[in-house]
């Protein structure tokens, strides 16, 4: 008598699933961690001026944004199509620059907001005098560390 038959068959164990809901919201909370979501939406026409030596920014926690352009076809009734300032999710004016930056810079810790950068996103169409008034503006708020935003290229 051998120790092994042949012809007899085994079935095939069933799966255990009782840890794939553990499984599954392990998955969901990692892809929430690793995941950033668009804090502004954009209401302005953008395009970056080309530039060939660039440097990305190391601290994104710690820029603060400043959308200028002409504002998008659904806002042009409202505001025109020359160059308009967007703070955070609404068009404003030069003059509404310092309260904005030192919004920001209150909802830092005093140690960040000291390495707070603003990051200029200007349409490269727009007119040099609003971007005077707005650096004159961040001039005044203390706020001055500036970067330009710019795409990579050569024109």
């Amino acid at each position: 008598m051998s120790k092994f038959t042949k012809g007899n068959t085994r079935e095939m164990p069933e799966l255990n699933t009782s840890s794939l809901p553990d499984l599954v919201f392990a998955f969901l909370f990692f892809i929430m961690m690793v995941t950033s979501m668009r804090e502004v939406t954009k209401m302005v026409d953008l395009t970056l001026p080309v530039a060939t030596e660039l440097t990305t920014l190391e601290k994104k926690s710690l820029a603060t944004y400043i959308y200028m352009g002409k504002p998008q076809q659904m806002y042009q009734s409202k505001y025109g199509s020359e160059t308009q300032i967007q703070l955070n999710d609404k068009f404003a004016s030069p003059n509404d620059i310092f309260d904005f930056i030192a919004q920001e810079k209150a909802s830092k810790r005093e140690a960040e907001a000291a390495l707070m950068t603003t990051v200029l996103k200007i349409d490269r169409y727009s007119k040099m005098g609003i971007i005077n008034e707005v650096k004159q503006k961040l001039r005044d708020a203390d706020a001055l560390k500036i970067i330009y935003a710019a795409q990579q290229g050569v024109e």
